[in-house]
């Protein structure tokens, strides 16, 4: 098609619907440092179906969230492209208002306004998009209540718990009903327990709202309970290493880490990281 057609708004859709949700071809990302150039991000070439969860693993510095960051319009990739819904993401290193409007975050820290309660925090992107207080109040007790936390929505952060202000987070992020959320290792400051059972509230809530999600974390169990994919990214700089396809239907029981399946995949993960020593 030609890049000067027009699209009706039932033909974008339906020609949005054939291509995947998220395009990433060729994308690097380079700094400038006192010692020169550092290449964080090469060469990565990407595609995410809608729906999907994928989950990107590696080493500490090996462009993880850079990735990210440039998925989510944060930050320029110095080459490659990235498409979302077949709408470019960046034109000559800026954002490209249209293909942002249906992006979510969740970063490791919750963000909240320490002086909003539960529901002003998870309604403040309604507010700012002009929604009106009655709507976009109702709009944030759903989401509350999908994320579990009915007869919290009037406590402020400080009275609850990390996995609490964490599920308000989510709720926040999917207050505008993203078509793509990126979440930057939401429960890496969270005790092992606590992670567990957010882990399972993350599964139910994005199958409830069908989102696609792309996960960065640190955790190999979690990435593959978690998603339908994982993307193994190499030391610096990043590339992807493999791609590993999660066979487990969804919704997955947590009993589903002692599988001897479950633990091949988590093994083969483990092996290569350690290779990369």
């Amino acid at each position: 098609m030609s890049n000067d057609t027009v699209l009706t708004p039932d033909a974008h859709l339906a020609e949005t619907a054939t291509q995947p949700r998220l395009r990433i071809r060729g994308v690097g990302r380079d700094f400038q440092t006192r010692a020169g150039t550092t290449r964080a991000v090469s060469g990565v070439d990407l595609d995410i179906e809608r729906g999907e969860f994928v989950a990107l693993i590696g080493r500490s510095g090996c462009g993880k969230t850079t990735l990210l960051r440039m998925i989510g319009g944060l930050l320029a990739p110095t080459a490659g492209s990235i498409e979302v819904d077949g709408r470019h993401l960046w034109r000559n290193g800026r954002v490209e208002p249209s293909a942002v409007t249906r992006l979510g975050f969740v970063f490791q820290e919750s963000n909240l306004f320490p002086w909003f309660s539960v529901l002003d925090n998870i309604a403040l992107p309604l507010k700012l998009r002009g929604m009106g207080k009655t709507e976009r109040r109702a709009r944030a007790a759903e989401l509350a209540d999908l994320v579990g936390l009915q007869g919290f929505e009037r406590s402020y952060p400080r009275e609850l718990s990390g996995g609490m202000r964490q599920r308000a987070a989510i709720a926040r992020s999917l207050s505008t009903e993203p078509d793509l959320l990126l979440m930057d290792e939401p429960f890496g400051a969270l005790d092992a327990l606590t992670r567990e059972r957010m882990n399972l509230e993350l599964q139910r809530i994005v199958l409830q709202t069908t989102s696609t999600v792309v996960f960065v974390t640190h955790d190999i169990p979690e990435a593959v309970f978690l998603a339908d994919r994982v993307v193994h990214m190499t030391p610096r700089p990043g590339r992807i290493r493999q791609i590993l396809t999660v066979p487990d239907a969804k919704p997955r029981d947590i009993e589903l880490q002692t599988t001897p399946g479950f633990n091949d995949i988590v093994r083969s993960l483990r092996h290569d990281l350690d290779e990369e020593e």
